[in-house]
């Protein structure tokens, strides 16, 4: 993520050379001095499934977003309105065939998605497939970190002011 690629670099710290490490560092876009992202493809995910691709097309200075998968915003039994809760899968997302595709640059709030007819939507289709195709070669499975016993309470990463296992603070400590 950039976030780690950013923090790295302002830390005055080194990237490890023994892996690919995609982030960018984001500081020259927010002091301004640069006027884009150094992405050209973003990968949306939720969870597992990739939900959308941006892509910021520098030829044309255009930033475009395609959405796959959404989240059943609308009321109903299927739906997370109101929830603030959506889920990444199954009957709760609406999956878009075809693609639903929006001009970032004239449409921010992504209200107009473009008609799947429109001069640019087989281009961008086509041109952000390959960007997924290229993205998912470059993937490979690793174990799973944040599940079951290993996203749960552990005493022993809690603070203690006694002897473990008697952790019990009664104050705080101003050391």
């Amino acid at each position: 993520m950039d976030i780690f690629t950013t923090v790295t670099k302002l830390g005055g710290g080194t990237l490890p050379q023994d892996r690919i490490i995609d982030g960018k560092d984001l500081m020259p876009l927010m002091q301004g001095t640069a006027p884009n992202s150094e992405h050209e493809f973003m990968f949306h995910y939720c969870d597992d499934y990739l939900h959308s691709v941006r892509w910021q097309d520098t030829s044309s200075n255009t930033t475009w977003k395609v959405h796959y998968i959404s989240p059943s915003f609308s009321e109903g039994e299927n739906a997370c309105y109101g929830s603030k809760v959506c889920s990444c899968s199954g009957e709760n997302v609406v999956h878009h065939v075809p693609p639903l595709l929006y001009n970032l640059s004239n449409d921010p709030f992504e209200g107009n998605p473009l008609p799947n007819n429109s001069v640019f939507y087989r281009d961008v289709i086509q041109k952000t497939q390959l960007a997924v195709a290229h993205h998912n070669s470059t993937l490979y499975p690793v174990p799973q970190q944040l599940y079951g016993l290993k996203n749960t309470w552990d005493p022993r990463l809690q603070l203690c002011c006694g002897t473990f296992p008697f952790c019990w603070c009664s104050k705080e400590s101003k050391s």
